[in-house]
């Protein structure tokens, strides 16, 4: 899974739309406006050049693509 730090999502509608444009691409596992980031679960060869222009498409920033293992790190615990 992938998670992908997000910057400029304020509200509901800004995550709808982030998740909406990565769901186009990819099923999305989350998009979290507490956490900024949206987390992917990549099951064929999408590289995060694709990922991270689909975001800055819906009209936010990447700031980082980041690996994770375990539903531990994806909720925070």
């Amino acid at each position: 899974m992938k998670k992908i730090s997000i910057e400029g999502m304020m509200c509901p509608r800004c995550t709808g739309k982030v998740y909406k444009a990565l769901n186009a691409i990819e099923g999305v596992a989350e998009v979290n406006l507490e956490d900024k980031a949206a987390y992917v679960k990549v099951e064929k060869d999408v590289s995060d050049e694709i990922l991270k222009a689909a975001v800055t498409e819906a009209g936010f920033e990447v700031t980082g693509i980041d690996e994770v293992t375990g539903i531990d790190e994806v909720i925070g615990e």
